[in-house]
C-alpha cells in the first residue's frame, strides 16, 4: 500500500440509517479541525483487518469538526464492510485518509438532476443539502429495492417536490430511467451514483438524449473489467527518466511498484482515483470508473492501477 498522508480518527458515534446500513461519524481525537471537503468527496478508511476502503462523505462540508460516512453491508463483501457492521465499535481510532473528489458539483449550474441508487445515495445527499443551501434548482430521483432498505429518506423528503422516491417493491421492478430523464434543458447537469446496471442505464439515457453534462460516481468496480491487458508495452517515466516494462499479464501499476516508483494507490480497483497520473504521451487504454467519456478522450490523466496501453508506449508524468 502506498504511503499516502492518513488522519487517525476516532469513532465517535454509529447509527442505524436503514436495513443493512450504518452511518459512522468520525472525529479527531483532540477535536481538531478537519480538512475542507466538498460535495462528492470520499475518504478512505484503513480497516482493522487490513483492508482500505473508499465510502462517500454524506455529512455537511461546513462541519469542520466530523467526517460522516454511510457503510452498507455488501452481500457479497471481501471483508470492508462486513468489519465495519461487525468488529467496528465506537471509541476505537482508525487512520482515515484526506478527502479526495472525482465527482465534483458544478454549483452554477442553471438546474441539476441528481440519481441515487442504494447506497449511492451517500454523495447525493450531500449535493442535495448543498444546491437546497444555494437556493439552486434541481430534482433528485432516489431508487431502493425496497423503502426499508433506503437510508437518509427523511432528510430528502423535507426538499419537498424535488424528490421522487421509487421502490422497486411497490412500484413492481425498476425505475424508467429513459422516461424519468426526458425533457430537460441542455445546460442541466445529470449526476448518478449506484450500482453497476443503473449507472449503465443512465449512461445510456443521457446519451439518447443528447445531454453533454453527465456524472457519474462508481462505488465497485466494473466486472467486465480486467486490470491486465495482452499484449507487452514500454513506459517512460518523465521525472525520473526510467523506462519500465510492462509484460502481458501485469498490471501497469504493479510493474511501476517493481521497479521502485512511488505511486499513490489505493482501491487496485480504478474507482477511487488516487493513483490517477497525468500522460504526457501514448494512448491509454482506460478501463477505470473515475474518469467521464470526455477525460478519457482527452487522454490527459489515467488511473495506472487498472488502466494499460493501446499502442506500444506511454509516457507519463512520474
Amino acid at each position: 500500500m502506498s504511503a499516502s498522508p492518513t488522519l487517525t480518527m476516532r469513532v465517535q458515534a454509529m447509527r442505524y440509517e436503514a436495513r443493512g446500513v450504518v452511518s459512522i461519524e468520525l472525529q479527531d481525537p483532540a477535536g481538531a479541525a478537519l480538512p475542507e471537503f466538498s460535495p462528492g468527496a470520499h475518504i478512505d478508511l484503513h480497516l482493522g483487518n487490513g483492508l482500505v476502503r473508499s465510502y462517500s462523505l454524506c455529512g455537511a462540508p461546513e462541519a469542520r469538526h466530523s467526517y460522516t460516512v454511510g457503510v452498507l453491508l455488501d452481500r457479497g463483501s471481501r471483508g470492508g464492510s462486513r468489519y465495519i457492521h461487525e468488529q467496528l465499535r465506537v471509541g476505537a481510532t482508525l487512520p482515515v485518509g484526506a478527502p479526495r473528489n472525482n465527482f465534483e458539483l458544478d454549483e452554477s449550474a442553471s438546474h441539476t438532476v441528481l440519481v441515487a441508487g442504494g447506497i449511492g445515495v451517500t454523495p447525493i445527499v450531500c449535493m442535495a443539502r448543498r444546491l437546497h443551501q444555494l437556493g439552486r434548482a434541481f430534482t433528485l430521483l432516489y431508487c431502493a429495492r425496497s423503502r426499508e432498505e433506503a437510508a437518509f429518506v427523511a432528510e430528502l423528503q423535507a426538499y419537498g417536490d424535488a424528490v421522487r422516491l421509487h421502490f422497486d417493491a411497490e412500484a413492481g421492478g425498476p425505475p424508467d430511467l429513459a422516461g424519468m430523464l426526458a425533457g430537460q434543458e441542455p445546460g442541466t447537469h445529470f449526476y448518478c451514483c449506484g450500482p453497476g446496471p443503473m449507472l449503465q442505464a443512465f449512461e445510456s439515457a443521457c446519451e439518447a438524449h443528447g445531454y453533454p453534462n453527465v456524472h457519474i460516481e462508481r462505488f465497485a468496480a466494473d466486472p467486465s473489467v480486467e486490470a491486465v491487458q495482452e499484449g507487452e508495452y514500454a513506459v517512460s517515466l518523465a521525472q525520473s527518466g526510467m523506462e519500465v516494462k510492462v509484460p502481458a499479464g501485469k498490471s501497469l501499476l504493479d510493474a511501476l511498484l517493481e521497479a521502485g516508483i512511488a505511486v499513490d494507490y489505493s482501491c487496485r480497483e480504478g474507482v477511487c482515483g488516487s493513483c490517477e497520473t497525468r500522460v504526457l504521451e501514448g494512448e491509454p487504454d482506460h478501463r477505470d470508473g473515475v474518469l467521464s467519456k470526455a477525460e478519457r478522450a482527452a487522454n490527459q490523466s489515467m488511473m495506472v492501477c487498472v488502466s494499460g496501453c493501446k499502442g506500444k508506449r506511454l509516457v507519463l508524468d512520474l
